[in-house]
């Protein structure tokens, strides 16, 4: 691969095969919660949803939520757009491309530019605004395939729904009034959702690159919608840890917002995506 993708010799240390890594039952795992109960009219059945929720973001900052309210319909058609629009050719891609040296950061684009390590990261990516409406650019959104617009919007709906849900949830854990939280990140009208679709090709080098070099996410919460194969590492109690791939499972981050406005007691996570020459 080229020199610029090479990570640093002390970081190379710790990027072993995410396969082998995936199957190994050592160490701590992260968590799996089940959001079937977070609205349940049965009180201790619904605190104990609560606080398992609440536990995880305080010790973890970052899990796999299940029974989560997104039709697995709806999120395989999320995921099959997002497939099939970087299964297109490059031209047809570079109709979306992003410019960021104009300030235009929606689109289509590669980590071209140097980041934080000075090193590149083995990714493309197509980025925009979902919700609300109104945030939305429909004219850089891909018209091919044709279901994506659709699937895509009705994906933030679910998840405009569920970060409700979430944000109620941290808020009474901090002994706050339910929609405290989501009112200091934008409240119910001007809280924004932005989708970022991260596509990793095949490396052939994979021990000496990154897909997403390490860093914590500036957001309030992050949803990552995976696709079973792993990649997505977090460094807890000085190491790091590789995510297992759960079926109908979404990956949800505390981002450095929620740490921030919650004093630190619940956590934005470092975490990193390695990548593959499989797949």
């Amino acid at each position: 691969i080229p020199p610029d993708y090479i990570r640093p010799e002390q970081e190379l240390k710790s990027i072993g095969d995410i396969f082998t890594e995936e199957k190994s039952i050592d160490g701590p795992q992260l968590p799996t919660i089940d959001l079937a109960a977070i609205t349940s009219e049965d009180e201790e059945t619904r605190k104990k949803c609560h606080d398992e929720l609440k536990k995880a973001a305080i010790e973890w900052g970052v899990m796999h939520i299940i029974n989560h309210g997104v039709p697995g319909e709806l999120t395989d058609r999320v995921k099959n757009a997002g497939r099939e629009f970087f299964e297109l050719p490059v031209e047809e891609k570079e109709k979306y491309a992003n410019d960021q040296a104009t300030g235009n950061v929606q689109g289509y684009g590669s980590k071209l530019a140097n980041n934080a390590s000075g090193q590149l990261e083995w990714e493309d990516y197509f980025f925009h605004c979902v919700f609300p409406p109104e945030k939305r650019d429909l004219s850089i959104w891909p018209t091919n395939p044709a279901d994506y617009v659709s699937a895509t919007i009705e994906y933030s709906e679910h998840l405009r729904i569920l970060t409700t849900k979430i944000l109620s949830v941290l808020s009474i854990g901090l002994g706050l009034e339910e929609d405290r939280l989501e009112r200091e990140v934008g409240g119910k009208d001007d809280l924004i959702l932005q989708m970022k679709i991260n596509y990793y090709p095949k490396c052939p080098q994979p021990e000496l690159a990154l897909g997403v070099e390490a860093h914590t996410d500036v957001s309030a919460l992050t949803f990552i919608l995976h696709n079973m194969v792993p990649g997505l590492q977090l460094f807890y109690e000085g190491n790091w840890v590789t995510a297992k791939c759960v079926p109908n499972s979404i990956i949800m981050h505390i981002g450095d917002t929620v740490e921030i406005l919650s004093n630190g007691k619940y956590k934005s996570i470092l975490h990193r995506g390695l990548v593959n020459r499989r797949t």
